[in-house]
């Protein structure tokens, strides 16, 4: 039996996504690694994170444009070269800045492939299958920075640091040929001119914030040039804002989160990702530092998180139809939130298994947040806007991840100083414990603020995606 078209371009996409989404969370593990191989300084050394981070931002909003104006096969392929190009780049590096400027052009090329991936798959779906695809786009979305610190403790307990990006070149290739092979050309016949001014605004406004985020999450609270960065960054997004609903082409359609569907899922999915990626930062974290885990053990108590959406994902494929979005949306984040609150309480002697289990429900409440926003966000987006709606819906992502490691960082930094806590080992494990507990709480809030969000989903709005095929 020959596979339909549509599920063609899902599993070529999702291959391509999962290998950029893998390496947000990948190299955390690897920092102290890289700290001592390199001769940098952890300030240094976090840039391979940052700027990674602030590359795939800055090149997410062209990245509509670029689809319709080029077409999304050739961008997905020219993403994909890019990155294997990056990996194999960093795998060479030979100080810390030439890996620093190496991951710039991974993520550059990672800001382009996410996004157009997930608009080649809503756009082979039709309107009413929306949560079948949303169920394939969740795998490569919630495993793959799941996954990351446990194929990074696995490379580090057995090979060198330059593997971590060396086991992306042979996936990249089988990905850039399975694209070239398999997938037709879309483009818009009337894409528009570039809009420059725009790009240099977005591409400005989300860098700076991102740094300024990044400096108070490696600094802590009381980083007074972390928050100027911010806050510029937020006055400078303010501006471009206010340019794109005046111009033309805007490189960025802000109308569109005049659909309310689309402004409220993205909302829910902001809260959601915020708090799901500050658990991802904190919990490795704590096992190897406090606890005196490796790599790989810290990796594998993350990783039932990512079996649980896996779980999930494709039962709530088949119950989305004649659920609907708002009730799957606020039950998934209401179990992710409740599982979240263990870790407020853990300490020292907390039995490993128990939390191995709240990481797999977790997962599942994640499941159930992630399958609904997904189908229900693109519900009344044209075929034709797909590209930059799937550009602001990637970016709105990228925002909640960063922030949420931001914030879980900055909160943990701030209780640390706090107990006069420099550097945290197993011998400060009563005080650090207590710090890790806090951050968590930050976490627990962001994910049930997301429930009141997510209460002013109204299904009828999703009804295109909730026809039954």
């Amino acid at each position: 039996m020959r596979l339909e078209y549509k599920y063609i371009v899902a599993l070529v996409s999702v291959f391509g996504l999962f290998m950029n989404l893998i390496d947000l969370t990948i190299v955390n593990v690897a920092i102290p690694v890289l700290s001592t191989e390199l001769h940098a300084s952890p300030s240094q050394v976090q840039w391979v994170l940052t700027g990674y981070l602030v590359a795939l931002a800055v090149c997410i909003p062209i990245s509509g444009w670029a689809g319709d104006k080029f077409g999304m096969k050739r961008l997905f392929i020219i993403s994909l070269v890019l990155f294997t190009l990056g990996s194999a780049l960093c795998a060479f590096a030979w100080n810390v800045e030439s890996l620093i400027f190496f991951r710039l052009v991974q993520g550059a090329a990672g800001g382009l492939l996410t996004p157009v991936g997930t608009a080649l798959v809503f756009r082979a779906f039709p309107p009413n299958e929306r949560s079948k695809a949303s169920a394939l786009i969740v795998i490569p979305t919630t495993i793959a920075p799941a996954s990351g610190p446990l194929l990074g403790g696995i490379i580090l307990n057995h090979l060198s640091w330059e593997w971590i990006f060396l086991v992306n070149i042979p996936m990249g290739i089988a990905g850039i040929f399975a694209a070239t092979l398999l997938l037709h050309e879309w483009k818009d016949d009337n894409p528009g001119k570039l809009d420059f001014p725009g790009f240099v605004l977005a591409a400005s406004g989300l860098g700076t914030l991102l740094y300024g985020v990044s400096r108070i999450g490696g600094v802590g609270l009381s980083d007074t040039q972390g928050w100027a960065f911010g806050i510029i960054g937020l006055l400078i997004l303010g501006i471009f804002i206010w340019f794109e609903l005046r111009t033309k082409d805007p490189l960025i359609d802000v109308k569109l989160f005049q659909d309310r569907m689309f402004a409220r899922a993205n909302a829910a999915q902001f809260a959601g990702f915020l708090g799901f990626s500050g658990g991802l930062f904190l919990l490795p974290f704590f096992l190897q530092s406090v606890r005196g885990m490796t790599p790989l053990e810290a990796g594998f108590m993350t990783f039932p998180q990512a079996i649980g959406v896996a779980t999930m994902a494709p039962v709530i494929a088949r119950i989305y139809p004649r659920i609907g979005p708002r009730r799957l949306i606020m039950a998934g984040l209401t179990i992710a939130s409740v599982t979240t609150l263990p870790f407020v309480f853990m300490d020292t002697d907390t039995n490993l298994w128990f939390l191995r289990g709240m990481m797999y429900i977790r997962g599942m409440g994640f499941g159930l947040l992630l399958v609904p926003v997904q189908a229900a966000v693109f519900a009344t987006i044209s075929i034709s806007a797909t590209g930059r709606a799937s550009a602001v819906f990637n970016t709105t992502r990228q925002i909640a991840m960063s922030f949420g490691m931001a914030i879980a960082a900055a909160v943990l930094v701030s209780r640390l100083n706090t107990y006069n806590i420099e550097q945290v080992t197993p011998v400060h494990a009563i005080a650090a414990t207590n710090s890790f507990n806090d951050a968590f709480l930050a976490s627990f809030i962001l994910i049930a603020f997301g429930i009141l969000v997510a209460s002013f989903i109204k299904d009828k709005d999703a009804a295109p995606t909730m026809e039954k095929t």
